[in-house]
């Protein structure tokens, strides 16, 4: 398999979050490509939740290795959906997030078959990744007792020297802040909400600083955070406001917990002011020293000519639910910027090379 070639094909659907039938032209496409090759394609569906599609060389529940993966992409023009190559990098929505790594795990699987590989594998692409990936949870949800000893995650591109080791617990939380109309003139008749919503925002700064790229920096980022995602209140400029509300995005490291983040926000409440937790997950922490992951880095190290280095993000990951139940997580991609931007591009031989490690990741764990 081609793999730019068939990264470059992926691109070409405009498979962004929701564009459904989009999505099943790409899952059909893909099915093709598995067509008599011995792999066992199905695509998960549920009313009302983005289909998932799950390959794999064999009928089991209980994987030696495990690819994670999506196929959707956040909302660009037309011709972002044609994708090119210049100097070395390749441009268009999804060449970075993370297209070009879902051909990468296609790629894997026709290794596997070609080579008899003596390996349990599977790959699963989602296709609502980029707006909550309900349809993987629903997928795990329907598979309980699926698990892998080992899930390769392609979905931390950036930078192909780095091996992510520990991704933090996003956290969601809604205020709602209620208060009592009144007219613009007379204050005191009236309890304003947007006036309770800031001062529990004010309280909440005051546990969780404020950071920004032309303000404040920590001195070390793996540390809580919080960013206020969205404020709104009011309707029309002389009515004193009788509601107001902000969602938030915290990211938590692994030393912290949800039951703590409750403690602290209920410090910050004030009267007529609530909050409740949208959604959480977990921090995924893996062990630099694993066997399976010096393994893998040794690889890496070898075919890129460079010593690569562990780092940790901010960011969540869909391999949270394989973490829990025990994989060990394995999280590298390629190299490249603008993701979710207009000059969104992978440098093509990160693609390339991100390849050839996993085979021949994938020929050791096999034993050839």
């Amino acid at each position: 398999m081609d793999v730019i070639r068939t990264a470059q094909d992926l691109i070409r659907f405009r498979t962004e979050t929701g564009n459904i039938e989009e999505i099943h032209k790409c899952f059909a496409h893909i099915t093709d490509l598995f067509d008599n090759s011995g792999a066992l394609v199905n695509v998960f569906e549920k009313p009302g939740i983005a289909p998932v599609l799950f390959l794999r060389n064999v009928e089991t529940e209980d994987f030696d290795v495990l690819i994670l993966g999506h196929l959707d992409v956040v909302p660009a023009e037309d011709k972002m959906f044609e994708p090119y190559i210049k100097d070395g990098k390749m441009f268009g929505r999804g060449t970075l997030d993370m297209k070009s790594f879902a051909a990468v795990a296609l790629s894997s699987m026709f290794h596997v078959l070609q080579n008899n590989l003596k390996l349990k594998f599977g790959v699963i692409l989602s296709s609502d990744e980029e707006k909550g990936s309900k349809g993987t949870e629903a997928f795990m949800e329907a598979h309980p007792n699926m698990k892998a000893k080992i899930v390769l995650d392609n979905d931390v591109g950036g930078d192909i020297l780095k091996i992510v080791s520990k991704c933090k617990n996003p956290v969601f939380v809604k205020i709602e802040s209620t208060g009592k109309e009144a007219h613009g003139s007379t204050p005191w008749e009236g309890i304003d909400a947007n006036e309770n919503l800031l001062t529990v925002l004010n309280n909440i700064r005051k546990i969780y600083p404020y950071f920004s790229k032309n303000g404040p920096m920590p001195e070390n980022t793996w540390i809580d955070t919080v960013h206020i995602a969205k404020i709104c209140g009011g309707q029309v400029s002389n009515v004193i406001s009788n509601y107001a509300e902000a969602l938030l995005d915290f990211r938590l490291i692994e030393t912290s917990s949800v039951d703590n983040l409750k403690q602290n926000l209920d410090k910050c409440m004030v009267e007529g002011v609530t909050y409740k937790i949208s959604s959480s997950s977990v921090p995924v922490v893996m062990d630099e020293n694993n066997p399976y992951i010096q393994d893998y880095k040794h690889f890496a190290e070898h075919i890129l000519g460079r010593e690569i280095e562990f780092e940790q993000i901010g960011g969540a990951t869909d391999s949270r639910t394989f973490a829990e139940r025990g994989s060990v997580v394995i999280m590298h991609s390629g190299t490249g910027e603008g993701m979710h931007a207009a000059n969104e591009y992978v440098v093509v031989d990160s693609v390339e090379k991100i390849a050839e490690i996993q085979k021949k990741f994938l020929d050791k764990l096999a034993g050839k």
